[in-house]
Parts: C-alpha cells; structure tokens; sequence
C-alpha cells in the first residue's frame, strides 16, 4: 500500500513539472517527462511493483538468488581455470575442424607434417640490390610532398 501511494506522488509530481514546463512551452521535453512520470503509475496498475515487494521480502527468493549467484561463481570459475589450463576455446575447436584437423602430427613437432600432396613453400626471390629499392621508396614517399608543395607554390 505504501509503495503504490510513493508511485502515484511521483507520478504526481512529474506530471506537475510537465505541465509547468509546456507552460513554458517546451512541448517535445514536457511530453518526454510526461512519459517518464507516469511508468510508476503503470508499474503500479500492472502489478510489477507488488511482485517486487514480495520477492524483496522473501527469505525463499533469497535464498533462490544466493543459489543463482553460486552456481554463476562456480561457473565462472571453471571457465577461468579452463582458459588458463590451455584448453582451447570453442571457437578455436571449430576453426582446427573447419581447417582440416586431420594432419599427423609428432608429439615434439613445432609444425604439421607435409600431408601426401602438399609441398614446401617456395622462398620468396630477394631482390638484387635492396639499397635501389629503399631509394625507390624513399622517392615515392617524397613525391606526395613535392607535389604539395608545387600545388602551393613553394
């Protein structure tokens, strides 16, 4: 009973500072408030509050939420020791299913073996002079600032 009257003078008052604030009309924040002020009210008349009281004030559903909050802690826990055992995730389990996880791997190996019909990756071709090709792109790089300064005149 307490808890519906606190809505209705809330409700009360927010609708008074609407008013008073389309008076000076401020009509689009006036019906901002006016929608504020009047969820207590629906809260009230849809019986959310009255379930809130009684859950407050219940030792069972406390002891519901201490339940909930355990089982929350322990799963978390678990999913903590897991990430830091190694164990791969469920999206790394998924991507090595999706990527052909049947390669035949020695336990020691840093590497998958070559399957049957893969070969080794070629090395890439060095260049032939490496300092030709940092003068290259050091050229590239001060042609932008060339051009804006010829753009400008200087």
């Amino acid at each position: 009973m307490l808890a519906e009257t606190i809505c209705s003078a809330v409700s009360a008052a927010g609708l008074g500072i609407a008013a008073v604030t389309a008076y000076r009309r401020r009509f689009l924040a006036a019906t901002r408030i006016a929608a504020y002020s009047l969820v207590p009210v629906g809260l009230v008349l849809t019986g959310a509050v009255q379930w809130a009281f009684d859950t407050a004030f219940s030792p069972s559903a406390w002891v519901g939420f201490g339940l909930l909050g355990g089982a929350w802690l322990l799963f978390m826990t678990t999913r903590f020791a897991e990430r830091r055992r190694g164990v791969p995730t469920r999206k790394e389990r998924r991507a090595a299913a999706a990527g052909g996880g049947n390669e035949a791997v020695e336990p020691g190996a840093s590497a998958p073996s070559l399957g049957a019909g893969a070969r080794p990756a070629t090395p890439q071709a060095r260049p032939k002079n490496p300092r030709k090709q940092q003068a290259a792109a050091a050229d590239d790089d001060f042609s932008d600032i060339e051009a804006i300064l010829k753009k400008h005149g200087i």
